[in-house]
């Protein structure tokens, strides 16, 4: 697949690498030549000094060829114009990212689309509900609703005092075919596994279950979590965008504090947010006074969302000591992320991985409703439809011969959510979930078309 990407920022830069692990055909182009200094020699792909509005650039690129262009410049109007001038050269597919939600909403697709504009990518926005929907359970590390909240993926780090650790179990014993949850993958000491029943759990495993909602209590309950209180009052340190967001999505019944060092970034906070429930202070909220000062031990969650890695590892850490159990960091440094998992600082948010998302579920060739990419677990998941026909409704799940590194999880059918054993027949009309290990959503996508 022949992959054009314009801007060589954070995020252009992870994309390229990424898909450049993967064999595809990649140009990467920026007007900064020190961006893209030691990148061609390092990854397999092709480097191109160049501003990305340029017609002779991008003709020299290769756009009239390109099977997929990626507008990820810091300029969203320079993302918007160069997706533009990519479709009228020949791009098959075009995404642009944007820094306004207004280009985001559903009515906008067909305008964007009738402009040469495929798909439309706002990270702060993603990464903003996705904190959102984590503070509120401070039992979970990660929370996913699919098809309207009919399956949920649920992640919980696990330690002593929790049964499903107790006596050695087998995951066999712990939950059968037709158990109310199926457990679709363990993290442990830096790898992800797809588990079998053999397989046992270990304390301080990160285990992935899927479930149905009225299920969701029972894994609390096994997990050893009954004593996570419920989220009302968190505290919120930096006044990104990406804090903006969350708080844009915050529940009526949560209160908030939010500190910001800058006083003029204070006010816009209070014209941007409107919410009764959220106070914005000015000063350091990773401060040690500050803390002690404000009583942020009183608050159920703490979410670090400053533009540093470094502070949000801090501040978690801190917080964690002051005995607050949901904590929550946005970590834009993938160099930090297996640090800050074995400092065990909580919830990890990387805008990266909602662009990687959103350019898997565009490059796939089977009709993918979504895909969502795992900080923690180099892993993705993706909902694929099912057609008349697929290769996935040939046989029941035990006898398609599926690759080691996938399980499905569960699927949706006539809009309920049903799990997935080795004797589930699929069916055309289907909407199946599936967890799978890194690189292999391509393999699995055959089955599906």
């Amino acid at each position: 697949m022949k992959i054009i990407i314009a801007g060589a920022g954070a995020v252009g830069t992870h994309l390229a690498k990424l898909l450049s692990q993967e064999n595809h055909d990649i140009v990467l182009i920026d007007e900064d030549e020190a961006r893209l200094e030691n990148l061609e020699g390092s990854f397999d792909l092709m480097t191109l000094v160049g501003s990305p509005l340029s017609v002779v650039a991008l003709r020299e690129a290769g756009t009239s060829g390109a099977d997929l262009f990626i507008g990820v410049t810091p300029d969203e109007a320079h993302n918007l114009t160069c997706c533009i001038l990519a479709h009228k050269m020949g791009a098959k597919k075009t995404v642009a990212r944007v820094d306004t939600d207004e280009f985001t909403h559903p009515e906008q697709v067909a305008f964007f689309k009738e402009i040469g504009i495929d798909s439309i990518i706002y990270p702060e926005m993603l990464a903003g509900k996705e904190i959102m929907l984590n503070i509120g359970r401070s039992w979970i590390r990660q929370w996913w609703e699919v098809q309207n909240g009919e399956l949920v993926l649920l992640s919980v780090k696990v330690r002593s005092g929790a049964t499903i650790i107790g006596d050695h179990k087998p995951i066999r014993e712990i939950c059968g075919p037709d158990s109310p949850f199926h457990i679709v993958a363990i993290k442990r000491s830096g790898e992800t596994i797809i588990p079998h029943g053999d397989d046992h759990i270990i304390e301080y495993d990160t285990v992935f279950f899927m479930t149905t909602p009225p299920n969701v209590e029972h894994i609390r309950t096994i997990a050893g979590k009954e004593n996570y209180p419920d989220v009302t009052h968190i505290v919120i340190v930096g006044g990104s965008d990406t804090a903006v967001q969350a708080l844009q999505n915050m529940p009526d019944n949560m209160h908030a504090k939010l500190f910001e060092t800058d006083s003029h970034r204070c006010e816009e906070i209070n014209q941007l947010v409107h919410h009764k429930n959220l106070l914005v202070l000015k000063g350091d909220g990773t401060d040690i006074d500050v803390m002690e000062d404000e009583n942020i031990e009183s608050a159920q969650a703490f979410a670090a969302l400053t533009d540093s890695s470094e502070r949000n590892i801090l501040a978690c850490l801190e917080a964690r000591q002051r005995g607050i159990r949901k904590t929550i960091a946005v970590i834009e440094n993938t160099d930090y992320i297996p640090m800050a998992e074995s400092l065990d600082i909580g919830t990890i948010i990387n805008k990266k991985t909602f662009a990687a998302s959103h350019i898997y579920r565009m490059m796939l060739k089977a009709d993918v409703a979504s895909v969502k990419t795992l900080t923690v677990a180099n892993a993705d998941v993706a909902e694929f439809p099912v057609a008349q026909g697929a290769k996935v409704t040939k046989h029941l799940v035990k006898d398609l011969g599926l690759p080691s590194n996938v399980n499905l999880g569960g699927l949706v059918r006539k809009g309920k959510g049903i799990l997935i054993n080795g004797n589930t027949q699929i069916m055309p009309g289907d909407i199946v979930v599936a967890f799978c290990l890194k690189n292999s959503i391509q393999k699995l996508e055959k089955y599906f078309k």
